[in-house]
């Protein structure tokens, strides 16, 4: 007998916890024990607060850019560039052999084409005229 599905707009932690828990089993069942570790590119003001950087991850031989905002004041000046170097001399010295991230912003889009990146995929016009990119570089 199948099982019943309902749809809700919220999701309880333990379901989400429990369905990660799953996908993390079937892949190490595939893949192997991941070996993901965070990474954690802080950009602060002058009052100490975080107001942009850099998230990611590596993992599998990848790393993964979540997150990357430069705050208004420093952009226009390398900064994206200079995060994505961080973070990849990081990666390497993990055993990483290239790095991978999207954005639906075109000026983000262009940095890190700047910073070596190449458009894998895309959905054109996803949202209000803008296209998604996913990029990728090989080390």
């Amino acid at each position: 007998m199948p099982a019943s599905l309902t749809l809700s707009d919220t999701v309880p932690e333990t379901a989400r916890d429990a369905i990660l828990a799953s996908i993390k089993a079937h892949n190490d069942a595939l893949l192997g024990p991941s070996d993901r570790r965070d990474l954690f590119i802080p950009i602060q003001a002058d009052d100490g607060s975080v107001d942009g950087g850099l998230v990611g991850y590596t993992g599998r031989g990848w790393l993964y850019v979540e997150l990357l905002s430069v705050p208004e004041r420093l952009r226009g000046q390398g900064m994206a560039g200079r995060l994505l170097t961080l973070a990849e001399e990081e990666a390497k010295a993990r055993g990483c052999i290239g790095a991978y991230i999207d954005t639906i912003n075109p000026a983000a889009c262009r940095a890190y084409e700047r910073a070596g990146y190449s458009v894998f995929g895309k959905i054109e016009n996803f949202s209000q005229g803008q296209d998604i990119c996913w990029l990728i570089k090989r080390f």
